[in-house]
């Protein structure tokens, strides 16, 4: 018997959750690249956590966590090993000013929840394409906004199935990271401190920063956001429009003519299209200005 009939075997007797094989992971990522997964797993409750994820460190099966799959380039092979998604986790609770919410809910969702609860703070992530643990992970931020100045707590499972509770200060935000980045923690439920507002007064800001994102950043085209991290001092927009990378493309890849610091997926690119004009972009930027460019995305499975 494999290793990986074990793991069926083992999971398969856990109520309620099911473990799938062979997923192609371009359905679960916003760049919509990705070869298939070996395994799948979809945990609904927090006692499928607790019971599959010690399953998993014993076998010694490699694992990646996985929301909305905003800020991620999966490799054309696919991933071996599990992927661990977090998408049907979406329960949250309301009391006075703080929302807890499971890390599966879309950050667009939890805006309009607590716009209609007239709560304010989460208007910047309104527009942001990604879910609440993928988020707490990046330490996301966007118009002056970031995580950390709204997170409280989190529980989070270890891999061994033990249930923490962090706080603000244990999570270690800070820009694009978390101690989420450095231990074997899946983020389950995060307490949020918003502020009262008036409904109308939310919306308009909702709508507002909409309009702007829509205006100047390619929303309409598979993307995994800004594709690289704001060197000190610069901004890799104008970087890549001065080293005469603005439009440019490999294979179905493109940097964006809207904004510069966008690579789409402009004609059913391939991960390692992406790959390859992110150095390219990154040589070129170098040659011109010195720069090295980071990548802020991450890498995920076989390429």
């Amino acid at each position: 018997m494999t290793i990986y009939n074990i793991l069926s075997e083992r999971i398969g007797k856990i109520k309620g959750l099911q473990l799938k094989k062979n997923i192609p992971l371009k359905d679960y990522t916003t760049f919509a690249v990705g070869g298939p997964a070996d395994f799948f797993l979809k945990p609904e409750k927090i006692s499928h956590l607790t019971q599959a994820l010690p399953i998993i460190q014993e076998l010694k099966i490699p694992y990646f966590i996985l929301g909305k799959g905003s800020n991620l380039i999966v490799g054309d092979k696919g991933f071996r090993g599990i992927i661990i998604y977090t998408g049907q986790l979406r329960e949250y609770t309301i009391k006075e000013n703080r929302i807890t919410a499971m890390s599966g809910l879309l950050l667009h969702e939890l805006a309009e929840i607590t716009c209609q609860t007239e709560l304010s703070g989460l208007e910047f992530a309104s527009g942001i394409p990604g879910s609440l643990g993928g988020a707490l992970y990046m330490n996301a931020g966007a118009y002056g906004g970031e995580m950390k100045d709204l997170v409280k707590k989190a529980k989070i499972v270890t891999m061994s199935g033990e249930v923490k509770e962090l706080t603000a200060s244990q999570l270690e935000l800070d820009y694009r990271h978390s101690i989420l980045q450095e231990e074997d923690y899946l983020a389950y439920s995060v307490t949020l401190a918003l502020t009262s507002g008036l409904r109308e007064e939310i919306r308009k800001k909702i709508n507002k920063l909409h309009d702007k994102r829509w205006s100047k950043q390619p929303m309409e085209w598979p993307s995994a956001g800004s594709i690289f991290k704001r060197p000190p001092g610069h901004y890799t927009g104008p970087l890549i429009e001065k080293a005469g990378m603005k439009g440019a493309s490999f294979g179905g890849a493109k940097v964006s003519e809207k904004h510069a610091g966008f690579i789409i997926n402009k004609n059913n690119a391939t991960a390692e299209d992406i790959v390859q004009l992110i150095e390219l972009v990154k040589k070129e930027v170098y040659k011109i200005s010195g720069v090295e460019l980071e990548v802020e995305p991450r890498f995920v499975g076989e390429f």
